[in-house]
Formats: C-alpha cells, sequence, structure tokens
C-alpha cells in the first residue's frame, strides 16, 4: 500500500519547502497539493499557485511523485496545463502524476466569468478535457476542434519523449467512471454524505469500487492493472486523527484493491485539524515496512 500526503498551499516557502522534504526523509510515496485558486472556508487565507509550488518540491526531493489533487477544466485549459505538466516532469525527473476532475461548482467555477455548466456537461467537459491533455502530452503537434476547448497546431515539443505522465481520473458516478475507465488510474474521495456513519461509508466505497471494476471491464480492460488512489480524509473520522484510525483505513482500503492512499498534513485547526505527530507515526509503519508498496 503507497501511502502519499496533501499538503495544502498555504504556506510560504521555507516553511512549505521543509514539509516536502520530510515527505521524502519519511518514506512516503507521493506528495499532492490542491490545484483551485482559492478553496471553501480557507478562501480567505494564504493560498499559493499549483504548478510552481510543485515545481519548487521537485527541486527539493528526489524520490517521491508529484501531484495535484486534482486539476480541473474549471480555469485550466489542455494545451497550457500539458505545456507546465510537461515541463513540471522535465524538472522533477519524470515523476508527475496528474490528477483530473470535472471541477466542482464552487468559486473556480466561475473565477473567470463562465456560467456555472450542469452536472451533464461537466461530466462532458471533463471527458474532453482528459483526451485531449492526453493527446498533447504524447503529441508534437495537436490540433483539435471540440465543444469546450480548441488547439490549432499546438506544440509540444518534447512530448512522446519520456515516460507517460500517468493521468488519474476522480470520479464517482457512472459517466464520469467511464472517462476514468480510459485513463491510467482511478482516484475517489468516496461518497459525498457526511452524516453516514463509519461503516455506512466504507459500504459505499466497496460499491464504488464495484462501479468502476465494472466500469472497467466494459471498455474492455482488466481492473488489476489500474492504479487507485483513495483519499482517506473523507471518511467520517479524520484517518490522521490516530494511529489506530490510520492503520484501519488503510487496511480497508487495501482489502478493496487500492493501489494507494492520501492523508493530510495535519492543520492546527479548522478542516484537517490534527496532531503532526500522527504523521510520523505514520511514517513510521512505512520505515518497518508494515505497508509495502504494491
Amino acid at each position: 500500500m503507497r501511502v502519499g500526503v496533501v499538503i495544502l498551499p498555504q504556506f510560504s516557502w521555507p516553511e512549505a519547502s521543509a514539509r516536502w522534504k520530510s515527505l521524502e526523509d519519511s518514506g512516503f510515496a507521493h506528495g499532492w497539493t490542491y490545484d483551485h485558486l482559492a478553496w471553501r472556508d480557507l478562501a480567505e487565507q494564504d493560498w499559493f499557485g499549483t504548478i510552481p509550488t510543485l515545481a519548487a518540491a521537485a527541486a527539493v526531493t528526489n524520490r517521491i511523485r508529484l501531484g495535484t489533487w486534482v486539476t480541473s477544466p474549471n480555469f485550466r485549459h489542455p494545451v497550457t496545463l500539458a505545456k507546465d505538466l510537461l515541463t513540471l516532469d522535465d524538472i522533477s525527473g519524470g515523476r508527475v502524476i496528474a490528477g483530473i476532475g470535472a471541477g466542482g461548482t464552487g468559486w473556480d467555477a466561475t473565477v473567470l466569468g463562465q456560467q456555472t455548466l450542469s452536472p451533464g456537461e461537466r461530466v462532458a467537459r471533463l471527458g474532453e478535457f482528459v483526451t485531449l491533455t492526453d493527446l498533447l502530452l504524447r503529441q508534437s503537434d495537436t490540433t483539435w476542434h471540440g465543444e469546450y476547448f480548441q488547439a490549432d497546431r499546438a506544440r509540444m515539443i518534447p512530448a512522446g519523449s519520456r515516460s507517460r505522465i500517468p493521468l488519474i481520473v476522480a470520479a464517482n458516478g457512472p459517466r464520469t467512471m467511464r472517462v476514468a475507465a480510459g485513463a491510467d488510474g482511478w482516484a475517489t474521495t468516496g461518497p459525498e454524505s457526511t452524516d453516514a456513519g463509519t461503516e455506512q461509508w466504507w459500504a459505499a466505497v466497496a460499491a464504488l469500487v464495484d462501479r468502476f471494476e465494472a466500469t472497467v471491464r466494459q471498455a474492455d480492460r482488466d481492473p488489476a492493472t489500474m492504479d487507485r488512489y483513495l483519499n482517506l480524509d473523507s471518511a467520517p473520522v479524520l484517518s490522521v486523527s490516530s494511529i489506530g484510525t490510520f492503520s484501519d483505513a488503510a487496511g480497508r482500503a487495501a482489502a478493496l484493491g487500492f493501489t494507494d492512499v492520501l492523508v493530510h498534513w495535519p492543520r492546527p485547526e479548522g478542516i484537517y485539524a490534527a496532531d503532526e505527530a500522527v504523521l510520523q507515526e505514520i511514517a513510521g509503519l512505512l520505515t518497518d515496512g508494515q505497508l509495502d508498496p504494491r
């Protein structure tokens, strides 16, 4: 079971740098940051850019993979995103993971002056976004005329000359899962309900796994060949609230076939508030070999 940590882009670089270095030193497999321009209750707090943060993180690490959790078409275009990912992958030595989602209806959805899309429209846009981004990352010259995006001989050099940047699609519903089935992996935060108990939440996650596997088989692919990422901190109890809570959650995730789990670097208050010492206890499990990569 590979374990990754989300570091929210809230910290000035001297502090953030120490956190990113700590992830690598502690044995975590990957580090992530949110790709929003502002986020929920933290919208009035410090919040830095995603790609520059990951580029800086690449410069102070050597091993861990670096990812977006998750980028979306709300304020991204595939041409500029692909160029940024290509550059970030070069800086990091091929360590980028591109987590991609449909985008919600919050502040990011209208910040550029656009109209809020319906759920169906957001899914259609996601499918086009993923397809075009994939083409751009594999081709040196791409032209695309779609419903949501246009590209006229977009140059991406040296696209295709390096190892593939995996595209991990966040999906819960049937239509978004069809998009994920054509990508390199699947990510989920689990069910969106906030009033479910722990057992009900995990039962709903199991149902999502069944849906994903059926969808992948319908696409003539083997589900066992695809990486699966679960955000443990969407559960009713925060995964880093105690080492026991994390161990139980990681074990349940592994039993459901998830290859990777994500936790959040604890914050002092508010969302994801917890004791940072628990993160070090999780690192201890990694050091002791109790959580072996698949």
